[in-house]
């Protein structure tokens, strides 16, 4: 089965993770899914690079602690956002394109009891459904790529926050240009629709308002990471045939292999960026 991707929706309702999946994980190791800790999501929940301690890092970026206000753009299904709350006492707002993983991220917080901190809702981070000036900071990672217009969004980010909040977030990169037929596996794969490197993400980040504090590059570790994930896809691939759960399409498996070697050939990669709202 190909793609016939149009927009990120498209490639997150086939999407080998889902809500589905990590609940028939956990009830199959547990016997049941009463009682369950937000903790125990953790290990199946966290659809990023570096898991929990990638959420601690953006944390330290944005300062966030208890109470802190947050914005996660394109949360999918609110891992990380969870994460916030229940590590640092977080009130996280994420904002999500794909019905199915808002529906998704409402089951698994409800399961573990966190929607006194945590709401996704369906929204389009180029136009956030919240008012000016009314958070503390805004997060996202690995996903910023899906999104057509970063400019618009980094706008709305600013927009968003309070003088002094801070954006924190992680996205791939590119090192050098790349070809036609790479770009186009990648969209039809991954919608892969923003592919620019690290000196235009601060680019667009000033030119939005913000002063840039921190730029990590994170390719060298990307290329660890990110065979591993090939791998643990692989294997999820067969457990959402069997769960009758999406199962991803034909694509997406044969242009992770090409990002895992465009990423190991440092042609592509990470990085993570912070930044404050000045004011």
């Amino acid at each position: 089965m190909t793609s016939n991707i149009r927009t990120a929706v498209d490639f997150y309702e086939r999407h080998p993770i889902s809500a589905q999946i990590i609940l028939a994980r956990l009830e199959a190791a547990r016997g049941s899914l009463d009682g369950l800790r937000p903790e125990e999501l953790f290990p199946h929940d966290q659809d990023h690079y570096g898991g929990v301690a990638a959420n601690d890092a953006l944390a330290n970026c944005a300062r966030i602690g208890a109470g802190t206000e947050v914005v996660d753009l394109c949360a999918g299904l609110g891992g990380p956002a969870r994460y916030l709350a229940h590590r640092y006492g977080a009130v996280v707002t994420g904002i999500e394109l794909t019905p199915s993983r808002v529906a998704g991220a409402a089951e698994l917080t409800r399961r573990v009891r966190l929607t006194h901190r945590v709401h996704v809702i369906e929204g389009n981070v180029m136009a956030l459904p919240l008012p000016d000036a009314s958070q503390d900071a805004v997060v996202s990672q690995e996903a910023l790529l899906h999104v057509p217009d970063l400019a618009r969004t980094f706008g709305e980010a600013h927009r968003v926050l309070r003088p002094g909040g801070r954006l924190a977030f992680t996205n791939w990169v590119i090192h050098r240009p790349l070809s036609d037929a790479d770009k186009q596996l990648l969209w039809d794969g991954m919608a892969a629709a923003s592919l620019i490197g690290i000196d235009e993400h601060a680019r667009l980040q000033r030119e939005a308002g913000f002063r840039i504090e921190l730029i990590e590059d994170e390719t060298v570790a990307w290329g660890e990471i990110l065979a591993e994930r090939l791998r643990m896809y692989r294997e999820l691939r067969g457990e959402a045939e069997q769960a009758g759960a999406p199962s991803g399409h034909d694509d997406f498996y044969r242009s992770y292999v090409l990002f895992v070697a465009l990423v190991q050939q440092k042609a592509m990669g990470g990085a993570r960026f912070a930044a404050v709202k000045a004011g």
